[in-house]
């Protein structure tokens, strides 16, 4: 692994390149666009960029009526605010009519440059996981954001939540990565244990995987990152090749991956579990590494609840 550039860079750089390509794309941006940084295509394709103010709800309107006549739009706006300020518009004139509307959540989880609870996301994935025709992606690295939208772009005719972190971390892709909606990735092959992750968690997964090595404990290391449509039949295998999962989520283990897992295990291959995740709390302002280590989120905390369950 190397370090890697912010999501939320690669977003609006990526933006600019689907454009060129697919003029049909447009941005709408709730008044963040300096940090989202959709701001970049407000630089280089003012015409395909939408500033909106703060009306998140009108945003999401607009984005619908455009959708509705060919155009692509992405909505960028901060996770905290497009799954719930707009909810009720996503819901009722995107994911109802299934309208090729993307909608972003950058700054999501608790790493959100200090901004404290009120502007951390840590329940959007189970609200747009339940949400019917929704497709709920959650990239690990700034390269596998540029491949998802170019998917939910090409590939995808539907509504989307595109969900982005705010600060770099490290890069586990190269360019020669094929991105595959519904497709999980099996990042490392072990027996002992299954490390089931999404977005950067997954990485942090690839980590305790080292750590656990080290102790002669075999990791299976597998990535999701698509929440919907969920890859049922890898997260099958890799309980029945480990017997022991533990999944990891900047996020709440309520509803979101850890509960996704825990009814595909359910009903297809009973599985002792142990899901990483913040245990219903809301988060608070701190520096990225003491929210981690706080909440539990840490490399250390997977390779703990890895070895719990097996011994």
């Amino acid at each position: 692994m190397i370090e890697g550039r912010a999501q939320r860079l690669a977003f609006g750089e990526e933006l600019v390149e689907l454009i060129d390509r697919n003029p049909r794309v447009i941005v709408l941006d709730g008044d963040l666009a300096n940090s989202t940084r959709a701001d970049i295509v407000a630089e280089k394709c003012p015409d395909h960029f939408l500033e909106m103010g703060i009306a998140e709800q009108n945003m999401v309107g607009v984005a619908a009526g455009l959708a509705s006549v060919g155009f692509i739009p992405f909505i960028s706006t901060f996770a905290a605010f497009s799954a719930k300020r707009d909810l009720d518009q996503i819901r009722i004139v995107v994911a109802q009519p299934g309208l090729h509307v993307i909608v972003t959540g950058a700054y999501s989880g608790i790493q959100t440059g200090k901004t404290g609870k009120t502007h951390q996301s840590v329940e959007d994935i189970t609200i747009f996981r339940a949400m019917p025709n929704m497709t709920v992606i959650v990239p690990a690295d700034d390269i596998e954001v540029r491949k998802a939208m170019n998917a939910l772009v090409m590939e995808n005719d539907g509504p989307a939540y595109l969900r982005l972190t705010r600060d770099p971390y490290k890069q586990v892709f190269n360019e020669e990565y094929e991105f595959k909606i519904g497709k999980a990735i099996v990042f490392r092959e072990g027996s002992d244990v299954a490390l089931i992750g999404t977005g950067e968690q997954s990485i942090r997964c690839l980590e305790a995987a080292d750590m656990l090595d080290a102790e002669g404990i075999h990791a299976y290391v597998l990535h999701l990152p698509t929440i919907k449509p969920l890859d049922e039949q890898a997260i099958l295998e890799a309980a029945k090749r480990t017997h022991h999962v533990v999944t990891a989520e900047d996020h709440s283990i309520i509803g979101g991956l850890g509960g996704a897992v825990a009814e595909v295990l359910s009903e297809g291959y009973p599985t002792p579990l142990k899901r990483i995740g913040l245990r219903d709390v809301y988060g608070e302002s701190a520096p990225n590494a003491q929210l981690m280590e706080k909440y539990c989120l840490t490399p250390k905390h997977i390779t703990e609840a890895a070895r719990s369950l097996i011994a």
